[in-house]
């Protein structure tokens, strides 16, 4: 018995032993949310430090995520120092002891206290990490509150400045590619397009709380948009009580004629107003938050204002000017409410009403060779109403584990075009008048199922999405005396759209590796249906079923240093109106057709960047490089015997971008910041062989093409006294490729001043958009026996004066 005692003794002695030897090599996680003390809201990009308590030794670090989260991994025993730190908050330290038996150690809310010294400057484009990269370096975040040249005017206007980001033909691009997503509040909305930058130019950006840019999004986004993705992140406040903003914005543009009309037509737009009055109220107490947004915008544009010049093979010669007059009556209203039941689940509800009345008046005169003669004189009315109505639910559930979510949702989208167009066609011996009627309903559901689990070095995020969408389309044509219209231009079409789609995404890190691996896979079902009698086209469509990967490794050389690696695969879908088959008419002799046997083109991305922040400032390059198949691109032909060029969407086989960006940013002084950025690039399109099938079959054959461009941006920020701000921007693009020829190089500058008044509460502001007059867009064309040359002075010059008040 004492043996077998000995023995029990002995057994209990090993396993303590090797029990308290596992307790030494044990690790813990520590994980928590940061959020801030007024609004309750998470804030995302901290920086959180660990300290031994003893000797204030560095141990490790990391930064709150997207939702305020962060986690700290391999903690040995001890006691320990946190700190947390971001602009424009105090300091916060934290002492915890970390024992033995638990593996994980949740620290609850962490609350940080704003900083009224250092608050003013995030307002400082560049000075902080309020604005730039994120740590990921997998987009850049912008405060539209910072961009002081630009307040009061378009969402689109003021993206014009952001590094990365350039204006085309009213379009965005992302390093000279306008396929481009555009999101809002992480979502796809009608009001900006499902495949469209539509509404962008009517957005105000007093509206608007920042702007995300994904160059090379991850898979749990949707795979369309080969440029990346624009995320536009509308104002939400969630200060206890009631709380809000209102603001007024005026302003003018176009005030002198840049260049004469020709002889005979109807007066530019001169002096054209500008009205923004915005309203924003939040209220919220207990589990309850509800808001209510509202903007309108009235705004008198010289929206085009384009003289050209067409010369054909057969010696004949045409000059012409485009000129289109465009007043925009845009109210929106966004409404909802936050409902917290419990600390584990949260409910979303809101709505969005958007009306745009769009008048549109033009003149298009058109002349022989010296001017002596005017062949004809077009003029239109386009009388356009557009509506949106967009209702949401979101519900989501917090697990036990800091950030392990369910996050549900359901959207539902109804967008209207109720056009109207009249036109004038006068000749030497005739007058005869036109007119169409289009009516087109879109209707779009979404679902979505998402589920992000962390891991002890990581997380995994799974996902469901199912979309419909069906966009019944009607047009009624209304021919007048010996119109040159296709008689055939009228008639219906039914665009059908299916879309689920599932993604797995998975991401890991370590002291100095990151890893995010992720695959979409998508099936795509469009059916297109029209008019069984129409003269070119019948009912068309496809379908396809493609995995879209993605691919991000980083290396943390040390805390400031941080190379990165990404690949992916996306899809453009050709838009509706790309497809639709009814000819636009604005200019009727450049007629733009849609194209339904259009497919969708497919790009792989491969990008190198790297990043290096020091104090007060930070850099980034990359390089990358696109294959893309299938190519979209619009070619203008024309049919043998006729001066009317047809402009049509086609797939034009391989084509490819290699080029490389960099974006520094700098404190230099309390009063100083600044931040550049410079993007180079080349674009190649191989050889192509195309038939425009509008009205008649036309061959057009196009060797290969390539060119170089880039754009050189420049903000500089200066912070005086009195809480003043002021900001100059400088923006150059240099000559650039467009189907069948160039675009012109272009430079402008914009100028800016804030002042805050009334102990912060109030908002002033002044600023002045193309202040030189320096921003017009050439353009050269050669197609299938024809050259076409033109300089566009549309209104690009506007001073605006504004004020807001929150309370």
């Amino acid at each position: 018995m004492l043996f077998i005692r000995k023995e029990v003794v002995f057994v209990f002695l090993l396993l303590f032993v090797v029990l308290c030897a596992n307790a030494k090599q044990a690790k813990v996680t520590l994980s928590g949310l940061v959020k801030d003390s007024k609004t309750k809201s998470s804030i995302e990009y901290v920086n959180i430090t660990v300290k031994q308590k003893t000797d204030q030794k560095f141990v490790t670090g990391t930064i709150s995520d997207s939702l305020g989260r962060f986690k700290l991994v391999d903690l040995s025993s001890g006691s320990y120092i946190l700190e947390f730190s971001i602009v424009g908050y105090q300091k916060k330290s934290k002492e915890v002891t970390i024992g033995t038996l638990n593996a994980f150690l949740d620290l609850g809310e962490i609350i940080l206290l704003e900083d009224l010294q250092t608050l003013s400057a995030i307002t400082v484009v560049g000075s902080g990490s309020a604005d730039g990269l994120s740590n990921k370096m997998d987009k850049k975040i912008f405060t539209l509150g910072n961009n002081v040249a630009q307040s009061g005017g378009s969402v689109l206007q003021a993206m014009q400045n952001l590094p990365g980001v350039t204006l085309q033909d009213g379009k965005i691009q992302l390093r000279g590619n306008d396929k481009v997503a555009v999101l809002v509040d992480g979502k796809q909305n009608a009001m900006t397009g499902f495949d469209s930058q539509t509404g962008l130019d009517n957005i105000p950006a007093s509206a608007i709380e920042k702007i995300e840019i994904i160059n090379n999004p991850s898979s749990k986004y949707d795979a369309n948009g080969n440029a990346g993705i624009i995320n536009i992140i509308y104002k939400k406040n969630k200060q206890e009580g009631f709380n809000g903003k209102i603001g007024l914005t005026t302003g003018l543009g176009s005030l002198w004629e840049r260049r004469e009309n020709l002889p005979s037509i109807r007066p530019q737009f001169q002096a054209t107003p500008k009205i923004n009055p915005s309203l924003s109220l939040n209220y919220r107490k207990n589990k309850l938050n509800t808001f209510l947004q509202g903007d309108y915008l009235y705004t008198q544009t010289l929206n085009r204002n384009e003289f050209a010049t067409r010369t054909y093979n057969d010696g004949t010669i045409i000059n012409q000017q485009v000129k289109r007059n465009r007043t925009t009556d845009y109210t929106t209203v966004k409404s909802g409410v936050d409902w917290n039941p419990d600390e584990q689940n949260s409910f979303t509800f809101s709505g969005y009403f958007n009306r745009e009345k769009i008048i549109d008046r033009g003149d298009i005169p058109y002349f022989n060779g010296n001017f002596s003669q005017r062949l004809r004189l077009w003029q239109f009315l386009e009388d356009e109403v557009k509506y949106t109505v967009t209702g949401s639910a979101n519900y989501q559930h917090k697990f036990a584990q800091p950030g392990h979510l369910l996050n549900m949702g359901f959207n539902y989208t109804w967008h209207r075009e109720d056009e109207k167009y009249f036109f004038t066609n006068i000749m030497p011996t005739f007058t005869g008048e036109d007119s169409f009627a289009l009516l087109s309903d879109e209707h779009v559901a979404d679902f979505n199922l998402d589920y992000i689990k962390p891991l002890k070095q990581g997380r995994i995020e799974m996902g469901l999405k199912f979309r419909r969408r069906t966009i019944p389309t009607d047009m009624q044509f209304f021919p007048g005396l010996n119109s040159p219209i296709d008689v055939n231009a009228g008639g219906w079409a039914d665009y059908k759209e299916t879309i689920p789609a599932a993604y797995a995404n998975y991401v890991l890190e370590t002291n100095h590796f990151e890893m995010e691996a992720g695959l979409r896979f998508e099936y795509v079902k469009v059916q297109y249906d029209v008019n069984p009698n129409h003269n070119t086209y019948q009912s068309d469509g496809y379908d396809y079923a493609r995995p879209f990967p993605n691919l991000r490794l980083a290396y943390k050389i040390d805390n400031n240093n941080k190379l990165s690696i990404f690949y992916n695969r996306r899809v453009d879908r050709p838009n509706e109106v790309d497809i639709r088959i009814f000819p636009k008419y604005d200019e009727p002799e450049l007629l733009k057709v849609g194209n339904p046997t259009l497919r969708p083109q497919f790009t792989n991305t491969v990008e190198l960047g790297y990043r290096l922040n020091w104090k007060k400032g930070n850099i980034y390059f990359s390089l990358y490089h696109k294959m893309i198949n299938a190519t979209i691109t619009r070619i203008a032909t024309q049919v043998p015997g006729n001066t009317i060029l047809y402009n049509i969407f086609q797939n034009a086989g391989r084509s490819y971008q290699t080029g490389g960006e960099v974006v520094f940013q700098q404190e230099l002084a309390p009063w100083y910041a600044f931040n550049t950025s410079a993007a180079i690039y080349r674009n190649q399109i191989n050889a192509f062989t195309i038939t425009n099938r509008y009205p008649v079959p036309t061959i057009y054959n196009m060797p290969e093409e390539s060119t170089t461009s880039g754009n050189f941006k420049l903000n500089n920020m200066f912070k005086l006294k009195g809480q003043t701000q002021i900001q100059l921007s400088g923006v150059y693009l240099a000559k650039d490729i467009i189907p069948q020829g160039t675009i012109g190089s272009r430079f402008s500058v914009d100028l800016g001043v804030k002042k805050q008044i009334q102990k912060g509460k109030g908002e002033f502001f002044l600023n002045g958009t193309d202040i030189l007059g320096t921003l017009k867009t050439k353009r050269n064309i050669i197609g299938n026996g024809f050259s076409y040359s033109s300089i566009d002075y549309l209104e690009t010059q506007v001073f605006r004066l504004g004020y807001g008040y929150k309370f």
